[in-house]
């Protein structure tokens, strides 16, 4: 009886550790991984549109809201990368190509480094603008699609500051 009591327990042993060595399916995280390759360089661009603003701008809100784009955006850019790091993902894709929404091509970026004051201002306000649009629909791509709760929630965080930014830039544009 104590054989058969001891073999028993050991063949449960050896069937629970002859068991499925699956792991838990990964979450699909494809969309999340692809928001944050893309908002990654594009967030680096938005910081080289900002780093130009103090030494040719001629507006203090435009200067203002150049270094809260930078404040709010580059710790951004530290999490996603983490995500992705985490993820086992690759690095973000360099923005060379600027084929994402609202991405300056470098015509623009040469334009707006070669700029001064007032007309430095304006360029800058319409592009900013429209490299925000794109941050947000992108950012809505990953409500939609997105799995990871965080990466949602920071995808909501951009569009909520940046559809608040695109107002005041067009409002900035009004009263010049």
């Amino acid at each position: 009886m104590k054989k058969s009591l001891i073999g028993a327990a050991v063949g449960m042993l050896v069937l629970s550790a002859c068991g499925s060595t699956e792991q838990p399916a990964a979450p699909d995280r494809k969309a999340d991984i692809a928001f944050a390759q893309q908002m990654v360089p594009h967030h680096e661009q938005a910081l080289e549109m900002a780093k130009l603003v103090p030494t040719r701008s001629s507006n203090d809100k435009v200067r203002g809201l150049a270094q809260r784009i930078e404040k709010a955006q580059d710790p951004e850019i530290t999490r996603m990368n983490g995500w992705l790091k985490e993820w086992g993902s690759a690095a973000t894709q360099d923005h060379t190509g600027h084929d994402m929404a609202g991405m300056m091509s470098h015509e623009d970026m040469a334009g707006l480094e070669n700029a001064t004051g007032a007309a430095f201002d304006e360029q800058w306000l319409d592009l900013m603008i429209k490299h925000h649009e794109g941050a947000v629909e992108m950012a809505k791509t990953e409500l939609d699609q997105g799995k990871d709760a965080d990466a949602k929630k920071l995808a909501q965080a951009i569009i909520d500051g940046q559809q608040q930014e695109i107002t005041e830039m067009k409002d900035l544009l009004k009263t010049r």
